[in-house]
């Protein structure tokens, strides 16, 4: 009766998504007129003509005609007099007009058609295509991913893109609460002062390692295991960054079933228009915090070879005692690009130990926060992730991309797992491993068409991924060291397992223009997953005065096989040419973890009978792009869970211990509103010099981004779980700054609240153990600055908790606590780059 319940309601949803759909529908014709552009692109300086400009529909994409590359679909190259002739859907269509060497312009055809001659503006160096596209729509620092982008469909999906390089942030910290201040719904948790770990949950979903999105570095996966251990243990350097993008729960039919979307990475590459550019950046701070940053990039332009490298080491004493860490990463690149091919392979190392002085009880934290109650708590994580990436232009427009990737990688934590009320008293300390090797594929086509002189553009893609973990728990020696090693490694004491797993996809997503301004986005992915667990736990029982009483040993052979089918549909109508209504529904499913199996843990218990997670997600909204003084997204959403995955608060029955109960709790609905705005307060005029950054501007800016949210678990036959809040949702959460950008000086003061949550289905207030209980609301603000001192040096400070804030952000079961894991205080950074 559930799930017919459940099903009744999803159908309810989509009754109303589609009586939106036809809403717009009514909004314009079904089908438009061809508009026919015609002109000349010239220099302003001279009027001489330019040839070999491109001319293109925006929605194309910077990157494709800008390559080099040319189509017959709403795109012109200029002759030798400059001049071109274009066909578009309709006058209102944005253009891109786009020559190296030249300013670009980005206009309306109907305005481009007024002009006639197109006067571009020479400039003093070549300019990539794809860095001013990215300029026109990240003007804030944060903008939206274009209809089609990268081997993607993006239109009609709720999306943002963060400019690193434009925001005024700590990059050396890789501090998620700046970075991702301009991103509304996002729950952060924040567990070390370096950002070796990224914590982030969106729209009412855990941030546990990021582990609702598909996270991915250049297009491809990087966490431990995208389908049954989607943790991840490995953050690329904000430093190394060049954007970030984020998509929501509509990303589930290109990048995989998770509810959360997709959270994507994409590096720097090397400067294009020089052969060598080397960065160094050294910074120090509070806690013992030093940061050595250090890379080098270009372009050949004979070869045709563009390559990008860094190094980095950071290390801290971190701000409570045995907190300390050490952290080195390397990343290279190289990208070879003859005519239409283009080939790109990479490497990237990571490691890094880290002391955990384990979590606090409630009463610690408010008297004594920098009090450790455990002092031979060590993880270690060591990532190495191989990937080739190749993508070519066929003539008759079709285009194709492949992304080879592997991991290969590990985590290995020791420690004392007791609840945190237990003194660590010595003894033999416990070691959970894991061991990951994936190896992928994902390849995808793209084909622009068109039907009534209206394009369509259609991708379709095949997934291939095979991933094995083992996961091992037994006893490790008693002494207070990083010693990874077991006591007994051919009989451990707890559990191991091998769990080896295939998946299997093709997905396929098309935009389908009802008219000039309305756009449909049908799109389908057929899913096949089969994961397998072999090997075996102890099943060991004390009683109250700590003997063992039963000691078996159980063997245990598993095999789950699925085949899904997800279906989902997109809208937007574009209001005008900076601005849209968007609107998508889409089934989503979620496979339990690899950990969901079996651990050994007196903080938390496994149902060992648990099930996928299955739902859907859909979102309605309104959105302007980065152009002119205003620019906003604001949106609502719904998520629908069935057999929701969480944490109940249990006692034991014979020790009367508190612990935490993994099971599925019950049918969850997740709804609430999020909204981004960004205005600018005022901007001088620019003043070309000979100076260090060849310009003067004054920028004032203030943003503010907002999400409430309510969450409740809806069915259950468990009364005291009934209209419960689902745990970790902030109910209400505000992030809201001010940047400032005088002459050589970027400034930011950022301030962040986030409303009281609950650590578990049952909303307990307290717990002996401090394993669950209440996240209390807590406000924290930044301060950060730049300033370019000259062309070659560049100086950078910032404040972060600037009023000493005392707050955490979680509760944890395991490491690094068990308990309360309280935020840093108060902390100064310093840093400084040369660049040659």
């Amino acid at each position: 009766m559930a799930r017919l319940a459940f099903a009744a309601r999803a159908w309810s949803v989509l009754k109303v998504f589609l009586s939106f759909v036809f809403l717009f529908c009514g909004l314009g014709s079904c089908f438009g007129q061809v508009f026919l552009l015609a002109g000349r692109v010239v220099q302003a300086i001279d009027g001489q003509p330019i040839a070999a400009a491109s001319v293109f529909w925006a929605r194309l994409g910077a990157s494709t005609i800008g390559a080099g590359q040319s189509t017959k679909q709403y795109a012109s190259r200029t002759k030798a007099d400059g001049s071109f002739q274009l066909s578009l859907p309709a006058d209102t269509c944005t253009v891109v007009v786009f020559a190296f060497g030249f300013s670009t312009i980005i206009a309306p055809a109907a305005e481009l058609a007024k002009q006639g001659t197109i006067r571009l503006q020479p400039l003093g160096k070549e300019v990539d295509a794809v860095l001013i596209e990215r300029q026109r729509t990240e003007r804030f620092g944060i903008g939206r991913l274009r209809s089609v982008q990268d081997f993607g469909i993006y239109e009609g999906k709720k999306s943002e893109v963060i400019a690193v390089a434009e925001l005024a942030v700590n990059a050396a910290t890789n501090n998620p609460r700046q970075v991702y201040n301009r991103v509304p719904g996002l729950n952060i948790w924040e567990s070390d002062m370096a950002g070796l770990q990224l914590g982030i949950g969106g729209r009412g979903l855990s941030p546990d390692r990021t582990s609702n999105f598909n996270t991915r570095q250049n297009g491809y996966d990087i966490s431990a295991d995208a389908l049954g251990y989607p943790e991840s243990y490995y953050t690329p350097p904000v430093e190394a960054l060049d954007t970030i993008e984020i998509v929501r729960g509509a990303a589930a039919l290109q990048y995989g079933t998770q509810f959360g979307g997709m959270l994507n990475f994409k590096l720097k590459q090397g400067v294009k228009e020089r052969p060598f550019q080397a960065t160094i950046r050294q910074s120090a701070g509070s806690f013992g915090f030093l940061n050595t940053f250090a890379s080098a990039g270009g372009t050949l332009r004979r070869a045709p070879i563009r390559y990008y490298a860094f190094i980095q080491h950071k290390q801290g004493d971190g701000w409570r005692r045995r907190s300390r860490f050490a952290y080195d990463m390397a990343y290279a690149s190289v990208v070879y690009s003859p005519g239409r091919h283009r080939l790109q392979a990479e490497h990237t190392a990571m490691r890094y130990l880290t002391q955990q002085p384990g979590g606090l009880t409630d009463r610690l934290f408010a008297t004594a926060p920098t009090t450790v109650l455990r002092q031979r708590n060590w993880f270690g994580v060591s990532w190495h992730l191989p990937a080739l990436l190749y993508s070519y232009t066929f003539g008759s427009g079709w285009r194709i991309n492949s992304r080879l990737f592997a991991l290969f990688a590990s985590r290995q934590s020791v420690g004392n797992l007791s609840p945190i009320t237990n003194a660590d008293l010595g003894g033999p300390r416990t070691l959970i491993k894991g061991r990951f090797i994936n190896l992928g594929n994902e390849t995808r086509v793209s084909k622009p068409w068109t039907i009534a002189g209206l394009p369509i553009t259609s991708i379709a893609g095949l997934r291939i991924y095979r991933g094995r973990t083992q996961s091992q728990q037994g006893l490790a020696d008693a002494t207070d060291r990083p010693q990874f090693s077991y006591a007994n490694p051919a009989n451990l004491e707890n559990s191991d397992y091998a769990f080896p797993n295939l998946n299997m996809a093709f997905f396929t997503e098309h935009i389908l223009p009802i008219s000039s301004r309305l756009n449909l986005v049908p799109g389908a992915r057929l899913e096949r997953i089969d994961t397998r667990a072999n090997g075996y736990y102890k099943n060991t029982v004390r009683d109250a005065a700590g003997n063992i009483v039963i000691d078996q040993k159980v063997e245990s052979r598993s095999r789950n096989q699925r085949q899904l089918l997800l279906l989902g549909l997109g809208a937007s109508y574009k209001l005008g040419p900076n601005t849209e209504l968007y609107a998508n529904a889409n089934q989503n499913y979620r496979a339990i973890n690899f950990t969901d199996l079996r651990i050994a843990n007196p903080n938390v218990r496994v149902n060992p009978a648990m099930k996928d997670e299955r739902g859907y997600s859909a979102d309605i909204g309104a959105r302007s792009r980065n152009k002119g003084r205003l620019a906003y997204d604001v949106s609502l959403f719904y998520i629908g869970i069935q057999d929701r995955i969480g944490l109940l608060l249990q006692t034991d029955s014979l020790l009367f211990n508190d612990y935490r109960y993994r099971t599925n709790i019950a049918d969850a609905g997740i709804a609430g509103l999020e909204g981004y705005a960004e205005y600018e307060l005022y901007r001088s005029k620019e003043i070309r010099n000979d100076s260090a950054t060849n310009s003067s501007q004054i920028v004032v800016s203030y943003f503010a981004n907002v999400a409430t949210i309510r969450a409740n678990y809806i069915r259950t036959f468990d009364a005291s779980i009934r209209n419960r809040q689902v745990e970790l949702v902030p109910p209400f959460t505000l992030r809201t700054g001010v940047q400032m950008q005088i002459w050589r000086i970027k400034t930011a003061f950022t301030v962040a609240y986030t409303a009281r949550q609950y650590s578990d289905a049952s909303n307990t207030r307290f717990s002996s153990t401090a394993v669950n209980g209440i996240i209390p609301a807590y406000t924290v603000a930044d301060l950060s600055a730049q300033y370019a001192i000259t062309k070659t040096f560049q100086l950078e400070a910032s404040i972060n908790n600037v009023f000493n804030a005392r707050y955490f952000t979680r509760r944890a079961d395991s490491y690094p606590g068990p308990g309360i894991i309280p935020a840093d205080a108060r902390g100064v950074f310093i840093t400084l780059q040369a660049q040659f």
